[in-house]
């Protein structure tokens, strides 16, 4: 099983995406510093994924992820999300 993965920081409020054959061990890998790119932009929240069962299907989600589309996809997708790290209700 992969997984498609999308962190949320709570330093600058920005958005990491990734894709994992072990979700549990890759984010503790980033919350605990080990992770390049977003070792400085702790504490780290998962506010989303989604499991595959073929890892072509898993890179491809997250290049469109990636993609303007796929942030206005994110967007949508988690508005209640941001409004609620926001201080909206």
């Amino acid at each position: 099983m992969y997984f498609v993965y999308i962190l949320h920081s709570q330093k600058d409020n920005k958005l990491y995406i990734g894709y994992t054959e072990d979700l549990k061990n890759r984010y503790n890998l980033h919350t605990n510093g080990k992770v390049l790119s977003t070792k400085n932009r702790r504490p780290l929240d998962l506010i989303y994924y989604e499991a595959y069962k073929n890892q072509l299907d898993a890179k491809k989600r997250e290049i469109f992820l990636k993609s303007g589309s796929g942030h206005r996809f994110i967007k949508k997708q988690m508005a209640i999300y941001f409004n609620l790290a926001d201080g909206r209700n």
